[in-house]
């Protein structure tokens, strides 16, 4: 796909999308770290139904941890791996307080250093919380990435590094949920509504293939 059809394409997004963002609820840039933790493996509306309560008692580190390994499961047990997530989140907050002054850190490898933490979710928090214009690839951005071969790669990380060289300058910022939001409502898994797709004429991959 050369440089001219994928301008092209984050250009139709764009027009489309107008409001690319996160759908997760959240209020701080803790509250997306947790609410982030919490989404792997689960879906963005679990999640908010969880965090709405959770984040009423303990939305900073320190009310998180007083709150408890237990009391957190408590909140949280509706979603799935709750009980390596709760564990995951009570590290995390000791270390957010001990090694960072209770603040989320705003370089990849302090994020990456946190327990549950990859590289994708701290594209996430980069991107989301901070405003860099980092890229995180989930199933959904791996899924169109490949599809419409704006991004082809094996692999996450193959598709990353692809998107982060070839998206146009102008998009970096919003290319993750331009994509995102494109593969969880029109680019689908199973059945993509490529009758309703703004891209489908730039889109490599033949839909009587999908």
């Amino acid at each position: 796909m050369n440089a001219q059809k994928r301008l092209a394409i984050f250009q139709k997004l764009s027009e489309t999308i107008t409001e690319p963002t996160t759908e997760l609820v959240f209020h701080s840039p803790f509250e997306l770290l947790i609410a982030v933790l919490l989404s792997a493996q689960a879906t963005d509306v679990s999640v908010n139904k969880a965090t709405k309560y959770l984040f009423a008692v303990a939305n900073t580190p320190h009310s998180m941890l007083a709150l408890g390994e237990e009391g957190i499961k408590e909140y949280i047990k509706s979603i799935g791996l709750y009980k390596t997530k709760a564990a995951h989140i009570m590290k995390t907050c000791h270390d957010l307080i001990f090694r960072f002054h209770g603040q989320v850190p705003q370089t990849r490898e302090e994020l990456e250093s946190l327990a549950g933490v990859g590289r994708k979710t701290a594209n996430v928090v980069l991107n989301t919380a901070f405003g860099h214009p980092t890229i995180a690839v989930d199933t959904h951005i791996f899924r169109v990435s490949n599809r419409t071969r704006l991004a082809p790669g094996k692999d996450v990380r193959e598709v990353e590094d692809k998107l982060e060289k070839y998206t146009p300058k102008e998009y970096k910022q919003d290319a993750h949920h331009l994509l995102i939001l494109h593969g969880r409502y029109v680019c689908q898994a199973r059945k993509p509504k490529c009758d309703q797709c703004v891209i489908e004429n730039l889109c490599e991959y033949p839909a009587k293939l999908l």
